[in-house]
């Protein structure tokens, strides 16, 4: 005779980038093996990897995990770890403010504090100005789309001006003039490169901004130091950050 499945409860997210909630479930012992895999991995690629499989294991709504950004990946995966192990999380920050010790030299503080901090108070945030239409001139513009992970671990493996200009073409969506919108995607990378390239400086500030101001899981949380009472707030950004 078959074992009974047990039933899991179904919890629900909604996502900035596709506008709409996704249901997804607790990750179960199989999924925290990968979990496990994941936090252990000294590869970027194989940590990446080891969270979108859970991603697409847990969730049960009709998306493309491939296809998130970085913000929503990460907001979904916050989400699912909170329904899954804990709502609240407990970090650690060494102070790094300076004291004086007995023979009155400085010093770093050095003491460890314990935060804590829960996970579904974090929100993807972004700038009031935030704007995926860049209007270039009177004529034509870009609509840009939010980088993937993939895309930006491209970006990080390279050097400073190449990651940003990976970036840029990787992000376009189209151009667009009065009469057309010219789709990134039938267009090669050398294209989209020489069309960076022959942009203002000022053009390609507003293409900055955009990455600037795009949407960010972010939170910044106040400390004050139990030994030498220092007080900060500390800017948390990043799945990282969040799981200390």
């Amino acid at each position: 005779m078959a074992l009974p499945k047990i039933d899991v409860p179904v919890y629900d997210v909604k996502l900035v980038s596709l506008n709409k909630k996704v249901k997804f479930r607790p990750f179960l012992v199989k999924e925290q093996k990968l979990l496990l895999m994941a936090s252990e991995a000294s590869n970027a690629d194989d940590t990446i990897n080891a969270i979108k499989q859970i991603l697409k294991n847990c969730v049960l709504s009709e998306i493309n995990i491939d296809d998130l950004p970085v913000f929503d990946l990460e907001y979904l995966f916050i989400n699912l770890r909170a329904r899954s192990v804990a709502e609240v999380v407990e970090l650690k920050y060494q102070c790094n403010n300076t004291v004086k010790d007995d023979e009155n030299n400085e010093k770093k503080c050095g003491t460890v504090n314990e935060m804590n901090i829960n996970l579904l108070e974090i929100q993807p945030t972004s700038s009031p100005n935030h704007n995926k239409k860049i209007q270039i001139n009177d004529n034509f513009g870009i609509m840009m789309k939010y980088p993937t992970f993939e895309i930006a671990q491209k970006a990080i493996e390279k050097n400073e001006l190449d990651a940003f200009m990976e970036l840029v073409t990787s992000s376009i969506d189209y151009v667009f003039d009065k009469e057309n919108m010219y789709y990134a995607k039938d267009s090669s990378k050398e294209e989209l490169v020489e069309f960076i390239e022959n942009l203002q400086q000022k053009d390609l500030e507003k293409i900055k901004n955009f990455f600037d101001t795009m949407p960010k899981l972010k939170k910044t949380i106040h400390y004050k130091c139990k030994k030498c009472k220092y007080e900060e707030d500390i800017p948390l950004e990043g799945l990282q950050n969040f799981f200390g």
